[in-house]
């Protein structure tokens, strides 16, 4: 899917959902053109109440996240607490029909590229499967050097058409530290992988005008080429 960004990250609670808010919030602003969201699978709440409180995305809950479980595990994990299984047709249909429909579409995975999806398949497995261009979310702190390398091994490993890394700060940190923790220079050599940008800490994540700042600062052309259209 050619008009499709998944914004994976390298571990849980990394800030893929204030990445990809901030992605939509500057598309609402500054783009022309319709734009999708999907979060294919929630478990427990969280991520669908917050898009639905904060944009108008002329979408329903149910297209917005298809697959939802009560319990905050991994989906194969909480599917089988409600005694069922993760049936991905209810997603890709959904996912299919929004990409046909809507100029691009921006889908935020769960966990890491590593997390289970369903009880055979990880968040990598999938965005290979369904030819998802993807961007990879590590957060700046100790420890990002290590994650960046092994969740683009494992990408390159699968065949993710992995497009670059964002480096968010979940909390406020000095670009001494931001230099410590994350270096671009050493990822880019590591990963053999372009950092896209470092995507600022963002106090209220309910600011839509501090979101669409933040995003400004990525590469916004590598990241949905040929179709964000700046309005004038």
């Amino acid at each position: 899917m050619k008009n499709t960004l998944l914004i994976a990250g390298s571990d849980t609670d990394i800030g893929k959902t204030v990445v990809t808010s901030g992605l939509l919030a500057y598309w609402q602003r500054h783009c022309t053109g319709t734009v999708g969201l999907m979060k294919p699978i929630q478990t427990g709440v969280g991520d669908l109440e917050h898009y639905t409180r904060l944009f108008d995305l002329d979408q329903s809950p149910e297209q917005i996240t298809p697959l939802r479980y009560g319990a905050p595990l991994a989906p194969p994990l909480a599917a089988a607490q409600e005694n069922t299984w993760v049936d991905l047709a209810p997603v890709w249909q959904p996912l299919l029909k929004l990409s046909q429909q809507r100029q691009w579409v921006l889908v935020e995975a769960l966990g890491g590229l590593g997390s289970p999806v369903t009880a055979e398949l990880t968040v990598a497995d999938l965005a290979q499967q369904w030819r998802l261009p993807t961007v990879l979310v590590v957060p700046v702190r100790l420890g990002a050097i290590a994650q960046a390398v092994a969740n683009v091994a494992l990408a390159r490993q699968v065949g993710v058409d992995l497009r670059g890394l964002i480096l968010n700060c979940p909390q406020p940190c000095s670009p001494e530290q931001q230099e410590n923790w994350a270096p671009v220079g050493l990822i880019e050599r590591l990963t053999c992988q372009p950092v896209l940008g470092r995507f600022p800490y963002v106090a209220d994540v309910s600011d839509l005008d501090e979101l669409a700042a933040a995003a400004a600062t990525l590469d916004l052309e590598a990241l949905l080429p040929r179709v964000v259209q700046p309005v004038a």
